[in-house]
């Protein structure tokens, strides 16, 4: 029989001390204390992306709970995107997503450079007339037609970011069903894709219609990310309000010195 090595009985050691221990008494289920425990040790780094965790026979062993608690736990968290499972390896830390803010990229492009695979479901789309904060931010008179796309964007099966898009509609040659991916690749088809745009990040904490959406906790920590792309002759054509799960994406940017 294989033996575990020290260095691994010590990180084993570590991260029961991390999770636990587990209240059988508390109201709380304890596949729930135990998936609270395991995201805190990935939020503080214990566990680091594509670290792999102990079996879960190891896990019901060192927590002292069933393996079929342990098995619910770690589902859970698979399906929200934090643990990736692989076919005869184990359980690992998903890497978290890296957005460049230097780079003008769509949702869509960012996973699939990342080997991930992304769609979307529709929350809702629809035409209408612009509001009078549209019409500021994308310089538009009263009235002008627009298209508004509500969606929950998905890396694998793992959802990822709420997104809230307002586009010119004369930008979109067949309106809202021109739209069905990427937005940016249906702008590109009508020749009207961003070339810049101004973005705005700000820390915000999830409400609870977006947590439940993304798989999170009313009040977990999220990024939201205010963006306005330009054309090249510098006239707005799309504005997006996207609110992402603060535990699974990470903002940077290349400065230079000026």
């Amino acid at each position: 029989m294989e033996r575990t090595s020290p260095r691994r009985q010590l990180e084993r050691r570590a991260l029961c001390a991390a999770i636990g221990p587990l209240d059988a008494a508390s109201s709380q289920p304890l596949y729930r204390q135990e998936q609270r425990g395991l995201r805190q040790a990935i939020d503080h780094r214990l566990l680091g992306p594509d670290d792999a965790l102990p079996g879960e026979r190891d896990l019901a062993e060192d927590l002292r709970v069933s393996r079929i608690t342990v098995r619910k736990a770690l589902d859970g968290l698979v399906a929200d995107g934090l643990l990736m499972r692989r076919q005869g390896s184990g359980n690992f830390v998903a890497g978290r997503v890296e957005k460049n803010f230097a780079a003008l990229t769509s949702f869509s492009e960012d996973m699939r450079a990342r080997g991930r695979v992304p769609h979307s479901v529709v929350l809702q789309r629809a035409e209408g007339k612009v509001t009078p904060e549209e019409a500021l931010a994308l310089g538009l008179s009263p009235g002008t037609p627009v298209l508004r796309f509500h969606r929950l964007r998905y890396a694998d099966n793992a959802p990822m970011a709420i997104e809230y898009a307002t586009v010119v509609a004369s930008a979109l040659g067949s309106g809202l069903d021109d739209v069905d991916g990427s937005l940016y690749e249906a702008l590109e088809r009508t020749g009207h894709r961003p070339v810049r745009a101004l973005q705005r990040l700000r820390a915000v904490l999830l409400t609870e219609p977006q947590a439940r959406l993304l798989n999170a906790q009313a009040a977990d920590a999220g990024l939201l990310v205010e963006r306005i792309g330009l054309l090249r002759d510098g006239r707005p054509v799309e504005m997006s309000h996207s609110y992402y799960r603060g535990d699974t994406y990470d903002v940077v940017a290349e400065l230079s010195a000026p």
